[in-house]
């Protein structure tokens, strides 16, 4: 070998030592600027998985609830095979891939979650709770037996599913995001407009959904109209809606594929929320007024200074400020 050589052989070691100390150190310094905490505030969900089960003992009751989120109507609808208690939807409508999809309204935080105090009711909840409110209010139907086979197996799977969820935490993807406020109020003509041209095909030009084959139940839901939500769901109310609609809305949309601005999904869940929903007495709903959600469109409120529609249709930033005060001074 040449003296030439050996020199560049010497050169090209001496770089990459140096080369490999430097990416040792930034490696190490990368390392220490981690923010654990920030990890920690958003823990992956790992959702289990019900083909895992045993087709024995309690596994049966958590696959029968799993079933009864997917079809809830086959079993409990209009033309329910065991009862007719709700108005056609099934659960598995607002609580995608039941109840397991990423800001698809999921039941990650349930398990954990229940028991707990509800400002709307102004009571301590279960579970149990959770469901007859479902069925009350989302499905505008009938409570269904509380020691039933049905509840008892709708019980075991969400608890079941949320099974990872450590107490006190929030996965990444819970529940359904929060959309930066508008600084106007909702339009109910522009969503109208977004709801023709990203939403009439499957939903129907008067939002009264498709029914499957059987006649049992939708494979695309009603939007308003008899057979949908009433007043006294949560997503009749617009935060709920706009951020469920945003994450989920049109077909195969997702959090990494949204197909909506913030404005359409707000503006198009004013529009459906504008046409006829099934009326339900909510008078007894927030017992404590200043509790009430700023986007609550049926009074009576703690203050004066807002109308009902600015309640239901923004803008809100005013509304929550004010209400942000009230809580202050007490």
């Amino acid at each position: 070998m040449s003296r030439n050589t050996k020199g560049l052989l010497a050169v090209i070691a001496i770089i990459a030592i140096g080369a490999s100390i430097y990416l040792f150190k930034n490696k190490t310094h990368s390392n220490k600027n981690t923010e654990p905490a920030k990890v920690a505030a958003t823990p992956h969900w790992v959702i289990p998985d019900t083909g895992e089960l045993a087709n024995t003992g309690n596994a049966k009751l958590i696959k029968y609830g799993r079933s009864l989120i997917v079809n809830t109507s086959y079993y409990l609808g209009p033309k329910g095979v065991i009862a007719s208690k709700s108005n056609g939807l099934n659960c598995q409508n607002c609580h995608l891939n039941a109840g397991t999809k990423f800001l698809g309204n999921n039941f990650s935080n349930v398990s954990t979650g229940y028991p707990r105090f509800k400002d709307r009711s102004g009571t301590v909840e279960t579970i149990v709770k959770k469901v007859e409110d479902c069925f009350e209010r989302s499905l505008n139907g009938k409570k269904i037996d509380s020691n039933g086979r049905e509840m008892k197996a709708f019980a075991a799977y969400l608890e079941w599913i949320g099974k990872n969820v450590k107490k006190g935490s929030k996965p990444a993807g819970s529940g359904i995001e929060e959309l930066p406020f508008l600084s106007r109020a909702a339009d109910t003509a522009k969503g109208r407009m977004v709801y023709i041209s990203k939403c009439k095909t499957c939903h129907g030009k008067n939002g009264e959904g498709l029914l499957n084959a059987t006649g049992r139940a939708y494979t695309y839901p009603p939007l308003w109209g008899g057979h949908s939500y009433n007043i006294g769901a949560s997503i009749y109310r617009l935060s709920k809606f706009a951020g469920y609609i945003k994450n989920n809305m049109p077909f195969g949309a997702d959090y990494r594929n949204k197909q909506l601005t913030n404005e359409e999904a707000w503006d198009v869940a004013a529009f459906v929320n504008s046409q006829y929903h099934p009326f339900k007495d909510i008078s007894a709903d927030w017992p404590k007024l200043t509790t009430k959600p700023y986007d609550q469109p049926y009074g009576p409120y703690a203050e004066q200074l807002f109308s009902g529609r600015q309640h239901k249709y923004g803008p809100y930033s005013p509304i929550k400020k004010y209400y942000a005060a009230l809580s202050k001074k007490k």
